[in-house]
């Protein structure tokens, strides 16, 4: 959430092995009160090392939440022999660095069935349901949409907490190393449908454009079946695998949490037909303009190396 990067790493080397935390320091305790979003992130930067570790040859023994005492403690990636089974991962590995929330308007190209089938085989294959809601469903998932963006312009606590991880003065990427920079906010939306957060709040933002977006956004759920920290591990891992395929596909993409960050809202973004799944992630896809990148910690920051 907005960039935080609310995780730290571990390594041994006698056991050859990562330890993944939470910095719970970096979490948003009033948008993301259980933690659940800051998982997912985490979950992101797990399937990330995962995909690095695959495209070095080798195998990755993961094990999420190995000592229930210690919840900070979000997983261990130990280093193992040639091979296993996340080989098919490598390929991912150069859109690592090319993967960036585009905040820009989409073509108004629809994503062919293959590729869908594709990105949600991508989820399936970490635990977790990506759909492609129905027209009828679509228009019942923007207005969760728009009713939370409606009540974050009148919430004093969600706008600070904003405020807190965004910058409206930052005149290059060089300027901080975390949050989310104005000049990665995108356009001002004048119309359109596509469910974007606006990053600069009730803020002007001196210079920024304004646009027209995507008249028919085409937009993924992820969930999964169960709502437990484990699940939303899943769900971050599943997030980043559609996201970098998606990526190496030429597509671009951006995410919409407002929803999820409301408990009455995220609970009627459920699959309306079977009414199962807790919904972890809405995700906007399609066919656009790359974004810039935005800035990330020193691995100094973020890696700690023991004998």
């Amino acid at each position: 959430m907005h960039n935080a990067q609310p995780w730290r790493f571990r390594y041994v080397r006698q056991t050859r092995t990562f330890e993944l935390y939470a910095d719970f320091d970096r979490a948003m305790p009033y948008s993301d009160p259980r933690a659940r979003g800051l998982h997912i992130g985490c979950g992101a930067a797990l399937l990330n090392m995962r995909v690095a570790v695959a495209h070095d040859g080798r195998h990755a023994e993961t094990r999420l939440l190995p000592r229930p005492e210690d919840p900070a403690l979000l997983a261990t990636v130990r280093l193992a022999g040639p091979g296993g089974d996340d080989s098919d991962l490598a390929p991912l590995h150069p859109a690592i660095t090319e993967r960036h929330s585009s905040r820009f308007p989409f073509e108004e190209k629809r994503i062919p069935d293959g590729l869908r089938g594709a990105l949600v085989e991508a989820a399936r294959r970490e635990g977790a349901a990506l759909a492609f809601p129905a027209p009828w469903h679509l228009q019942h998932v923007l207005d969760l949409v728009r009713e939370a963006e409606a009540r974050g312009l009148t919430d004093r606590a969600s706008e600070r907490e904003l405020a807190e991880w965004t910058r409206t003065d930052a005149p290059s990427v060089n300027c901080s190393d975390d949050g989310v920079p104005d000049y990665a906010f995108g356009p001002v939306r004048s119309g359109g449908r596509a469910p974007l957060r606006d990053f600069a709040g009730t803020r002007r933002v001196a210079g920024r454009d304004t646009a027209v977006f995507e008249a028919a956004p085409q937009i993924a759920c992820l969930s999964t079946t169960h709502d437990r920290p484990e699940d939303w591990l899943r769900a971050g891992q599943a997030m980043e695998r559609v996201l970098l395929l998606a990526t190496a596909e030429g597509l671009v993409g951006s995410l919409a949490t407002q929803p999820l960050e409301r408990p009455d809202l995220r609970w009627l973004l459920r699959d309306p037909v079977t009414g199962a799944g807790h919904p972890q992630m809405l995700l906007r896809l399609g066919y656009g303009p790359k974004a810039p990148r935005t800035p990330r910690r020193p691995v100094s920051d973020v890696l700690e190396v023991r004998p």
